[in-house]
């Protein structure tokens, strides 16, 4: 049975289009539509529950270690009250999951994992465990929204101490009132958007949700679903695991290099990842220059030649054009390079283009 969120009262008041999603019982747009959603977190400021996420604390002497025999990126060097972004792969190189790791203190590390990927991840976190560490599952009382835009820092310090808030991109501030209300609040998201996003206790969500709003009203706030949520993060060219990377495809094959770090020592999949050698297939972006809107598992052509297919794709409200993500051979992964995606049985014309699609000005 799918489960519901602490804000799915909120969600169904304010007219959500309710949708199963990793589980849960999430909106997928709100009356307002995708389009407005994902305009409003482009020029304004957008509200998303993102509480079907996974979040998984480790500690003891030990915690450091684990994560880094667990995960491709160097956590050794954070400083307290920082995030880093991670691939976690199995023995063979691909991705388990990735995710994202916040630095408590010497002996606390906070873990977010996708909410697809939550009791996967734990099971395989847990299996690999060694010496002087513990591990909690702490996903069930807690509670996540993200407050992204241009106009999120307005809004948010409207409701505490601005001066108490994280200020720099990927850092946190572990225990900070919002509308009174306790929260680990960092500058993370999703989006390709300035903003933030809010932990809390589920008791607390409904409050901490209705203040935000509130706050928010006279910038232009409105609550999104997850369909905006999919369409920014692919403007913005994040990847998604079970899209651009998987158990079979590599963090280096779709372009996460800078977050495999080999030279810091043993970790699982790293003689694999060596082994394998240089990718001989790239993530890179396709702009539709023909008619039609490039989805998930269309074949990619140079010619007659099938070079790879695409990973995600969609019409971008905020760019206004057709592009897509796909994994192609790397000899065609240059910028410029004329190819045809099958849009359903039809070739439509299409060009690579960097990434992201969308840059934050």
């Amino acid at each position: 049975m799918d489960l519901k969120t602490p804000l799915y009262d909120r969600h169904t008041a304010l007219g959500g289009k309710m949708v199963p999603f990793a589980g849960y019982i999430l909106p997928v747009q709100y009356p307002t539509g995708v389009i407005a959603e994902h305009r409003a977190v482009r020029e304004r400021a957008g509200l998303f529950d993102v509480s079907h996420m996974g979040e998984v604390l480790f500690s003891g002497v030990d915690a450091l270690e684990n994560l880094q025999k667990l995960l491709c990126n160097d956590m050794s060097g954070m400083a307290d009250g920082r995030v880093r972004y991670s691939p976690m792969c199995n023995e063979h190189g691909g991705v388990v999951d990735d995710l994202i790791v916040y630095r408590l203190d010497e002996e606390h590390y906070y873990v977010v994992v996708n909410a697809a990927n939550r009791h996967k991840d734990v099971a395989w976190m847990r299996e690999h465990l060694f010496g002087r560490v513990r591990m909690e599952d702490l996903s069930d009382g807690i509670a996540q929204v993200a407050l992204q835009g241009p106009a999120a820092q307005h809004i948010v310090s409207k409701l505490t101490d601005p001066a108490g808030l994280p200020k720099k991109y990927y850092s946190f501030v572990k225990k900070i009132p919002v509308a009174g209300l306790d929260c680990l609040v960092s500058r993370t998201g999703y989006t390709g958007e300035r903003g933030y996003e809010l932990y809390c206790a589920n008791a607390d969500a409904p409050a901490l949700w209705d203040a935000l709003l509130a706050a928010g009203e006279e910038d232009g706030l409105i609550p999104c679903g997850l369909g905006a949520r999919d369409t920014l993060r692919l403007e913005a060219a994040m990847p998604l695991y079970g899209h651009e990377m998987d158990g079979d495809i590599t963090p280096l094959e779709t372009g996460l290099g800078a977050f495999v770090k080999p030279e810091k020592g043993d970790f699982i999949g790293r003689d694999a990842l060596i082994a394998r050698g240089e990718p001989t297939v790239a993530r890179v972006g396709l702009e539709m220059t023909g008619r039609g809107i490039a989805r998930e598992h269309c074949d990619v052509f140079r010619k007659e030649e099938k070079i790879g297919v695409t990973t995600s794709g969609t019409h971008c409200p905020y760019l206004g054009k057709a592009v897509a993500m796909a994994l192609v051979d790397k000899d065609a992964a240059e910028p410029g390079s004329e190819v045809e995606v099958d849009v359903r049985g039809r070739r439509v014309a299409a060009r690579v283009v960097p990434l992201p699609f969308y840059h934050k000005a």
